[in-house]
């Protein structure tokens, strides 16, 4: 009895819910409401992302006064790309307290030891966590449309970048190779080239160069040689691979 009393109620206060509860939304405008939200995130996130990377192209390309260092094209490409970052870390934050806490949680838990040679690939991962984040909090639409402009941005900003070749160059020039010193830079320069002297001596002189990527090895070398009165000379061109990191 208890239980046919109980399930009357149950079924009583049921019936009265349904009847006081407002008649469910037309089909179209439900279909509406559900992609505001999706429309609203690609809406923000098309306008913050690019000012975010103008605002900061702007203060990574500031005028460099005379007499200071010239500045790194990676750490350039690095600080436009932490613009964007930022960016997208707030657009996932948005008024959300607990989110902060969140990215600042799981910020304090990356521990990367690895030596980092290129500025870039720090901030590569940087940007992985934030859309990642993105995507953890529900975000489909802001962490695919970031992840889409990342990609762009980090793209256009390597097609700037010089391609280069890097060789340890050998210059004997009979006799006269120190006194040549100057000639034999000359050359490299007038080559595209720098760089950086490892030994000097009277019959040699060796350097490590970056090349131009397109460098045609054998015609610098005939202008190396050409330096020496008599065409008695060698020049070796070795080029140094880069090791992969293990």
């Amino acid at each position: 009895m208890a239980v046919l009393l109980a399930t009357g109620i149950a079924l009583f206060t049921t019936a009265g819910l349904r009847a006081q509860a407002p008649p469910p939304p037309e089909a179209p405008f439900r279909e509406a409401a559900s992609k505001q939200p999706l429309a609203k995130e690609l809406k923000d996130a098309a306008i913050r992302l690019p000012l975010a990377m103008l605002l900061g192209s702007v203060l990574a390309l500031r005028p460099r006064r005379k007499g200071l260092p010239p500045r790194s094209l990676a750490v350039i490409e690095t600080q436009v790309i932490l613009a964007v970052v930022g960016a997208v870390v707030m657009l996932v934050v948005g008024a959300s307290l607990a989110r902060a806490f969140g990215i600042v949680g799981v910020a304090g838990l990356i521990r990367y030891r690895s030596k980092i040679n290129d500025p870039k690939d720090a901030v590569v991962m940087l940007s992985a966590l934030a859309v990642g984040l993105a995507a953890g909090s529900g975000l489909y639409a802001l962490s695919a449309f970031s992840t889409l402009f990342l990609t762009a941005a980090l793209g256009v900003l390597e097609a700037f970048e010089p391609r280069v070749r890097v060789f340890e160059l050998s210059v004997k020039l009979a006799d006269k190779t120190a006194e040549l010193k100057p000639k034999i830079e000359e050359v490299l320069r007038r080559y595209g080239c720098t760089y950086e002297i490892r030994t000097v001596s009277e019959s040699e002189v060796s350097y490590v160069v970056t090349a131009p990527y397109a460098i045609k090895t054998d015609r610098a070398a005939k202008a190396l040689v050409a330096l020496e009165p008599e065409g008695k000379g060698a020049v070796e061109w070795k080029e140094v691979l880069k090791k992969e990191p293990k």
